[in-house]
């Protein structure tokens, strides 16, 4: 029996359809996969701009310590000055929440902020599920403290782990 023109175009219609529904399939998977790898880099530039920052004011804190040593001291009083006046400009993700620098609210995710009650840096994650510490704080928070000699310190109160990695 010969196959009439119709049902050749079924039979074409029912393959195209399926080889675009296995094509839309195949796509699909991939703006998945993909959007997962943004967000994981993503993360990981957000940890790495944390750690860099973290670097920045330690180095500033040195800086900071040279010039007073060769008496080039800038005037206040050290310790008690917003560590992120140190560096050159403050990070874009800096949030400035009352003209005393005491913390009132928590600032929103992915914020740098100086709390000048207990003279401390912290910072929240953008994305707080991989982040822990031992008390649960959504924070990161790092005391500015000075020691006996040398230059002024910024050591976590806590230990905190994201995505895996101790921030120290």
């Amino acid at each position: 029996m010969a196959d009439t023109p119709a049902r050749v175009g079924k039979a074409f219609l029912s393959v195209r359809i399926v080889e675009w529904s296995l094509l839309a399939v195949l796509l699909s998977t991939l703006v998945v996969v993909f959007l997962n790898r943004v967000y994981v880099v993503q993360r990981q530039a957000e940890l790495a701009a944390v750690q860099s920052l973290l670097g920045s004011l330690r180095t500033a804190f040195v800086l900071q310590h040279l010039h007073q040593a060769t008496g080039q001291n800038r005037a206040g009083d050290v310790l008690r000055r917003n560590p992120f006046e140190l560096l050159q400009q403050r990070p874009f993700n800096y949030w400035v929440q009352s003209e005393t620098g005491t913390v009132t609210e928590v600032p929103p995710p992915g914020h740098w902020v100086f709390d000048a009650a207990c003279v401390c840096v912290g910072y929240r994650p953008a994305d707080a599920t991989a982040f822990d510490s031992p008390s649960g704080d959504t924070m990161a928070w790092y005391r500015v403290e000075q020691p006996q000699a040398g230059p002024l310190l910024l050591t976590p109160k806590e230990r905190y782990v994201w995505q895996g990695q101790v921030l120290n």
